[in-house]
This record gives structure tokens, sequence and C-alpha cells, in this order.
């Protein structure tokens, strides 16, 4: 064997040992994310491969249930057979369909702005915004447990970058004071924190954005579709519509729970965004399926927010009920419901255990969540009964008391 050949495998048996011994120290710190197979359609009951009998699923991000909805359903069947699988493109090129802009005029009359632009998920309408608007005369304030998307985006603008304390006004303001010598500035923020369920103070964030001359973005994945008296997400439950002036969000979740992601805001940043944006130029097409899926959901919910308010209600029900057993529960009033722990391998020991008692949720540990910060995140949905979410609570209690979580 020639030298460099050699040396070539001995290159890669170096690097299968690395990844072997990182793997390993996954699993000894307890912090391996094992992926269960679900044989069925998602819902609030669902059959999870190797159990004989339904599941009560309470860790989907299918907050109103219309992932498998009728209507929903049938609108991407409909679409599959009108404008087929998908487009082979990307937009710019021969990836625009009838149904993309529909779609895209939707979502900016849902969320009252003036333009809307689609990308694939969330994460790439993060990883694609940051970059086209900011540039290094620019400043970019982030609340430093914004999602990774969001931090990943901002690492490739070239703005100066400041972190403030998680939704600390005061630390915001001095992080203002700091850059007022910057072109623009934005701040930028969850509307709600996914691994917490806490809600971003968003009337102050506009209050010290007016006095300084900022800009306001926030991240509403985990708000669209439920929060708010119409469910438009967390500036509707503010009353600051007016005051956010870019809102990115998911299809992925509240809005029948398929994939792709969204920016509405001004109509020349979404103008900007269609001619720089890499995901958004780079990608192909949302497919025609899961457009319609998309679309059905937002007429849904624009003809009625009765679904959206139902959520209130299932949501305290959970929370007092555990609370009440003796258990901690973050954030507050929001459908996310992360049953803390602290240790990494006990959240993972638990969420088995209540997968034998029928309930499926899982652990959340590190680099998910901070160190000693592990838990099991319950999300609640407006497909839940009441029945089922006093099974899940039972389930905890049962499981609570086996390791010493609970007397």
């Amino acid at each position: 064997i020639p030298i460099s050949i050699s040396r070539g495998y001995g290159t890669v048996a170096e690097a299968r040992t690395v990844l072997e011994n990182e793997l390993n120290g996954i699993r000894s710190a307890g912090t391996w994310k094992a992926e269960r197979v679900i044989t069925s359609k998602q819902g609030p009951q669902i059959l999870v491969d190797g159990s004989r009998n339904r599941i009560l699923n309470f860790c989907a991000n299918n907050y109103l249930g219309l992932s498998s909805h009728p209507e929903v359903v049938q609108a991407g069947i409909d679409a599959l057979k009108t404008h087929g699988a998908g487009l082979s493109s990307v937009r710019f090129i021969c990836g625009t369909q009838d149904i993309h802009k529909n779609l895209e005029q939707q979502l900016a009359e849902f969320h009252q702005r003036e333009d809307c632009i689609l990308y694939a998920s969330c994460f790439d309408a993060n990883a694609g915004l940051f970059e086209v608007l900011l540039g290094p005369d620019d400043a970019v304030l982030s609340d430093e447990l914004n999602h990774a998307s969001i931090i990943d985006g901002i690492r490739l603008c070239r703005a100066k970058r400041l972190r403030y304390k998680h939704m600390d006004l005061s630390d915001l303001e001095s992080k203002l004071k700091e850059s007022q010598s910057s072109r623009m500035r934005l701040i930028v923020t969850d509307g709600v924190f996914s691994m917490d369920g806490d809600v971003a103070p968003l009337p102050g964030i506009c209050d010290l954005a007016e006095q300084y001359g900022a800009m306001v973005f926030i991240d509403e994945c985990h708000a669209t579709g439920f929060l708010g008296p119409r469910g438009r997400g967390t500036d509707d439950l503010l009353g600051v519509m007016d005051r956010v002036h870019i809102v990115n969000s998911t299809l992925g979740k509240a809005l029948g729970g398929a994939a792709g992601g969204y920016t509405v805001g001004p109509k020349p940043l979404i103008e900007l965004l269609r001619q720089r944006s890499r995901p958004y130029l780079f990608s192909n097409s949302l497919p025609p399926p899961v457009v319609a899926c998309a679309t059905r959901a937002v007429e849904l919910l624009l003809a009625s927010s009765e679904i959206a308010q139902s959520m209130t209600a299932k949501t305290m029900r959970f929370r007092d009920k555990m609370m009440n057993a003796g258990f901690t529960i973050g954030g507050s009033a929001h459908p996310i419901c992360p049953v803390m722990l602290g240790d990494a391998r006990l959240a993972s020991v638990m969420a088995d255990d209540m997968l034998k008692l029928g309930v499926y949720v899982i652990g959340f540990s590190y680099p998910v969540v901070p160190k000693d910060k592990a838990r099991i995140r319950v999300q609640i949905s407006a497909a839940h009964t009441d029945e089922d979410i006093d099974d899940c609570v039972e389930a905890f209690i049962q499981t609570g008391r086996k390791h010493g979580v609970i007397e």
C-alpha cells in the first residue's frame, strides 16, 4: 500500500476513534438522545413502535391539533393532485406557484404586516435575515437565551453583536447606550422561549427601542396561532403588534405541523430578502402539499379564534394539578410546561417510565438546555381532552414518587 493511502486509512481510523469517544461521553453523561419511532399520524394519541396500545402524546409542537385536522390533510391531498409533489427548483428560477404567493399574502394579513417571504424552515428564515439586513456599521442586541437558529443567523452577519441578560430590560438599556454610534440597531428576542415557556417583555422592549431609535425583531415559533386574543402571537397578546417591526415564524408547529418558515415585515425588507437571502435563493421551494396544508390552517385561524382560545383552560389545568402534586413547573400560562428535574439521567429515565405508563414525553438536557437544568418538557395541545391531561398528571405522580421527586 502506498504511504499516502496508508496515512489516509490511519487518519480515518483516528477520526473514528475520536467520534466514538465523543459518543461514549454523551452516553455516560446521560444526555444521549434516542429517537422513538411513531407508526401513526401525529396527534394527541399516537402509536409508538414497541408499544401495543395507543400512547398519549404530550411533547409535540402540534399546539392546535391541526397536523391531522381532516380539512388540513385534504388540502394537502388536493394540492398534490393539482400542483404536484415538488418544484425541483428554487423560487426565482421556476419554483414559484400561485399557491406560494397566496400563502405569503395570507400570512402577511394574519400578522398585519406589509409582506411575507417563505422559507424551507424558520431555521432558514433566521439564517437568511441578519446577514442581509445588518452590516458592519450596525449592531444587533440579542437575548442570551435566544434559539440556536437566531444565534447561528447572527453569527453570519458582520454587525456588532451585544448579548443582554435574559429578559433583563436594564441590561438591554445598557447595551443600547453602548451601541449608540451604530447606524442601525436591531433588538432580537424569542417571543416565547421554547425551553422554559416564558414570554418576552415586549412592551418594555418596544419602549426602549423607541427611546433609543432601534428596531425590534421577534421569533414567534412557539406563539403563532394560539397566543393572544386572536392567536396572532406574543405581540398580539401584549398589545404591541404595531411596535414590532419584523416577525419570523414557522409553519411546522401550530400552523399544520409540516415544515416551512417565513419572515413578515416591511415590504422593502422582504423584497431585499428575495434578492439576497441565501437560504431563499439556494433552497428548493416548499412542496405544494405543505403549502396547501399551511394555507388551510391559516384560513381556519383567520375565520375563528375558538381553537386558540381553548388552550388557556387546558394549560392551567395541567399546571395547577402538577404544582399541587409537588412538581416544579417552569414558565407561566404557556402550553410549554417544563417539569424541572435538574439531573439529566433522571429526566431520561423518568421519560422512559412515563412511556411504560402510556404517556409520551422526552427528557431535555445539555446542550439543549443549560447543565443542571434538565427537565421533561410537556406541551399541551388544543386536541387534548381533560381526561388526557388528568391521565398525564397521574402518570407523572406515579413516576415522580418512584424516583423520589415528590412525596
